[in-house]
């Protein structure tokens, strides 16, 4: 038994019957089984319980033997003072303390089914995909299962939006271009492209961003690829480097994105070419902001393509095959998916309540994502068929599945009780 489940049990009242007596015989009526707090201090709050005759107010802590009271440490702690029932699976040893208080002591085990207990320790134990692989069920999940994860999602990355807007003094735009400098550099070099885009107050990408060839300038010139030029068009970042670096005193930090294990379409020569195109756009934000459709969102990026030079290069001052270097449409749907609706959501959701509703069926109309993830899914018999299910079953799956957090799923929840 884990005090984890113990919790659990109590909190959502999974017992085989309520006829609860404590050590000593006494009937014991649980009026109200307390708030379950998951910070510091009792285990419930604010609980009620009769014994005796008696109606008793306050907190109820739970334990699975008796002595770890002891070895908790409660008997020194203020927190623990208003105890009214000490409830535990197993009674090993009397806590005078809790005696000489006539604080009663509740033993669950015999009120708890021994299947619960099975099932969950086989939960915890196993190493399948997901925990409950053995016994899942996909009509187990529960309705609007991908419309709660999703928005657990977007809340939790609005939470770290925010952190940025109150570093950036509530600039909206710099939080944009760093969000999707993060995007351009996928998973090799989201770090270092957001380092990049950092590295240089937004107002000075805002005063040069009208001239791709300035921009694609700096953020190469602060990639520091640019010291020793190979060919003209090199030399001519350069020179615009230098000019722009005296002219706003950036600063002579070099951030080096890599090149390993990525396919050339996705060099960071290539990404960062399509990153300055993009801010060629008037009134960017804006149009992201106000888009609420794919369609209006594809409109933004289907222009979008890297320099003229990277039309016969991969990298700098080695020729290839002409191939124009636009942006796919998975890798639009990706940007749409990573920047532009988390973003979306934490401008709107405190000013209008419907925005969860429209990005949720903006979810809806992208594909599903295809990785490995997803096909374990699909091989337990879910289907998925946009973004909507992948995106919340990716986040399930980080959140729940792999730190095998049973007791905060949805679908552990029904499988555990049945």
């Amino acid at each position: 038994m884990a005090e984890k489940l113990l919790q659990y049990l109590w909190n959502y009242k999974i017992f085989t019957y309520f006829d609860f007596k404590d050590i000593e015989g006494n009937s014991v009526e649980i009026i109200n089984f307390g708030k379950w707090n998951k910070n510091a201090g009792p285990d419930f709050l604010d609980a009620k319980i009769k014994i005796n005759g008696l109606l008793l107010a306050g907190n109820i802590e739970l334990h699975v033997r008796s002595s770890d009271w002891i070895f908790h440490n409660h008997s020194q702690d203020p927190n623990y003072r208003n105890i009214i029932l000490h409830v535990v699976f197993q009674h090993d040893i009397e806590i005078h303390e809790l005696t000489e208080k006539q604080v009663p002591t509740l033993e669950l085990q015999n009120y708890i089914d021994e299947n619960i207990v099975w099932k969950y320790e086989k939960l915890i134990n196993g190493d399948e995909f997901i925990a409950c692989e053995k016994i899942f069920d996909p009509k187990k999940m529960p309705v609007n299962f991908y419309e709660e994860s999703i928005l657990k999602k977007l809340d939790e990355k609005s939470l770290e939006l925010e952190q940025s807007l109150h570093q950036y003094k509530n600039n909206f735009e710099a939080v944009l271009f760093h969000s999707f400098a993060y995007s351009f550099g996928l998973k090799v070099n989201a770090a270092i492209f957001r380092q990049i885009a950092e590295s240089v107050d937004y107002s000075i990408i805002n005063k040069i961003r009208q001239n791709p060839l300035q921009l694609e300038a700096l953020l190469y010139g602060i990639s520091g690829w640019l010291d020793i030029p190979k060919d003209g068009q090199m030399k001519l970042w350069k020179r615009e480097f230098d000019f722009i670096k005296s002219k706003f005193s950036i600063s002579d930090v070099k951030l080096h994105p890599k090149f390993l294990r990525l396919r050339p379409p996705n060099f960071p020569t290539i990404r960062l070419s399509q990153l300055a195109d993009l801010y060629k756009h008037q009134n960017l934000f804006s149009k992201i902001m106000e888009a609420r459709s794919l369609e209006q969102l594809y409109s933004i990026f289907q222009s979008i393509k890297a320099s003229e030079y990277w039309d016969f290069h991969f990298n700098f001052g080695s020729i290839s095959k002409v191939q124009p270097k636009t942006l796919s449409r998975d890798f639009v749907d990706l940007l749409i998916l990573n920047t532009v609706i988390p973003l979306q959501y934490a401008y709107y959701k405190y000013h209008q309540e419907e925005i969860a509703d429209d990005i949720i069926e903006l979810y809806r109309s992208v594909a599903g994502e295809k990785n490995i993830i997803i096909t374990s899914w699909k091989k337990l018999g879910v289907r998925v068929t946009n973004a909507l299910e992948s995106q919340s079953l990716i986040y399930h799956h980080k959140t729940c599945c792999e730190p095998k957090n049973c007791l905060s799923c949805a679908i552990g929840f029904k499988l555990l009780k049945e």
